[in-house]
């Protein structure tokens, strides 16, 4: 069974990223807010991930769709940004 490096650093980064988001900022008084700038930052590199074809578009919606499921109260993972390329 092949191994792809990149595809699967590049899932874990986006987990732990997405994670700690939400956990901060479900933690944070005014909510995401403070915490806006972070997480575009973590939509654009989800759009560069796919772009770049290391995710598929499913894959990360599904990465951004589990963050939503596993932190209800951190509103922004259900926006979820369209990852189309």
């Amino acid at each position: 069974m092949a191994t792809h490096p990149r595809h699967d650093r590049t899932v874990r980064l986006l987990e732990a990223r997405l994670e700690a988001l939400a956990v901060v900022s479900e933690r944070a008084p005014g909510g995401g807010r403070p915490y806006d700038r972070h997480i575009l930052g973590a939509a654009v590199a989800t759009r560069h991930a796919v772009a770049l074809h290391l995710l598929s578009r499913e894959e990360a919606g599904a990465i951004w769709a589990g963050v939503a499921r596993r932190h209800p109260h951190a509103s922004w993972c259900r926006d979820m940004p369209a990852f189309a390329v």
